[in-house]
């Protein structure tokens, strides 16, 4: 039986998680919701928020686990990708943590807590926190994936197909070669002067609007690559020409406009994923990251049961948003293997799995 310390702190949530073995037993976040009247994250404010954080949002996990920090065994740290500031923050906290309690240190890709995500097993689900400092909630416990499986991981900086033959061998089949599908939703809001994170506000709109209003045309990348900056610029250009005509057309189309870009952005991520399902034969599928928590998204891979006779894993809503238990739960199998950092090991801002 094994603890697990995770800290997550890659951009504006500073997080903490408490595993026993892969059960977890915390998961608590503090937000910062200051960055939302600036229409995105400023790093600097995101760092010493993490600063002011993070010492009692582990203290909360340590108590809602109802351990003392001397039961744990390893301290399992975000080293990358984030903010270079924001990271710096988790991996200082982490290395003088653990070197203080004299237990092992794990580094851990924040892309394969993501997709490792799939693999927590849950307790009994927590009464519900305050909105600044809250457990991000339980879902009950779900069959886990087999492998090879394949993952569809989509968030705001990345997209990716990866095939995931074990938690250490990961490989990518395919990645955007420019912008991100979260990115290009979250830009598209931001275009129509919607409230940041746009995302989610996009999803809400679109349940309102016909997703067949208007058609924008779909990239052709080879392989199982994306592409999403020219259907971000061919939106940015269908708004323009119509703003001449008629300078209410964003007001009076909003819902429709949310709907029809969703469901381009949906359609092409799917395209490659039903491509890459048949081309390896791999029936396994899931979905990570922040965009899949996508109402759409999740529907479309739900169907792909009955079209294609997957089975489909998707994750609790909980775990879509950057949060410590996915940290943890990558952490633990390489606690497993005896994978551990050296307290050298410094962040970095940008790369993938």
């Amino acid at each position: 039986m094994s603890y697990i310390l995770g800290i997550e702190s890659s951009c504006d949530d500073t997080s903490a998680a408490i595993l026993k073995d892969d059960v977890l037993l915390s998961n608590c976040i503090a937000s910062q919701a200051i960055h939302e009247q600036y229409g995105g994250v400023v790093p600097e404010w995101a760092s010493r928020a993490h600063l002011r954080n993070i010492v009692p949002v582990v203290d909360v996990a340590l108590s809602r686990a109802k351990i003392s920090r001397e039961d744990l065994d390893a301290v399992a740290f975000t080293r990358g990708p984030g903010l270079l500031g924001s990271l710096l923050v988790g991996v200082s906290f982490a290395k003088s943590f653990a070197q203080a309690l004299d237990i092992p240190l794990v580094e851990v890709n924040h892309l394969e807590g993501h997709v490792l995500s799939h693999f927590i097993k849950t307790a009994t689900a927590s009464a519900s926190g305050t909105s600044t400092m809250a457990d991000l909630g339980m879902a009950s416990e779900a069959t886990q994936p087999s492998f090879p499986f394949l993952c569809l991981l989509v968030s705001g900086g990345h997209t990716q197909i990866l095939r995931v033959s074990s938690p250490f061998d990961f490989k990518i089949l395919g990645s955007t070669i420019d912008d991100a599908a979260g990115e290009t939703l979250d830009k598209a809001a931001k275009i129509m002067g919607l409230s940041y994170p746009g995302g989610p506000v996009i999803d809400k709109l679109a349940t309102q609007g016909n997703c067949k209003a208007f058609t924008f045309s779909k990239p052709r990348i080879p392989e199982y690559n994306y592409s999403f900056s020219g259907l971000k610029t061919a939106f940015l250009y269908f708004l323009r020409d119509n703003l001449k005509n008629n300078p209410h057309f964003i007001e009076e189309h909003k819902a429709d406009l949310a709907a029809s870009l969703q469901k381009a952005v949906i359609d092409i991520l799917m395209e490659k994923l039903v491509k890459a399902s048949k081309d390896t034969g791999i029936k396994e599928i899931a979905i990570a990251g922040g965009v899949s928590a996508n109402s759409l998204l999740r529907s479309s891979i739900m169907q792909g049961k009955q079209l294609y006779g997957w089975r489909t894993f998707i994750p609790p809503l909980s775990f879509t948003t950057d949060n410590a238990a996915m940290i943890a739960i990558a952490g633990y199998f390489k606690f497993l293997m005896g994978i551990f950092a050296p307290l050298n090991s410094a962040p970095y801002a940008r790369g993938r799995y």
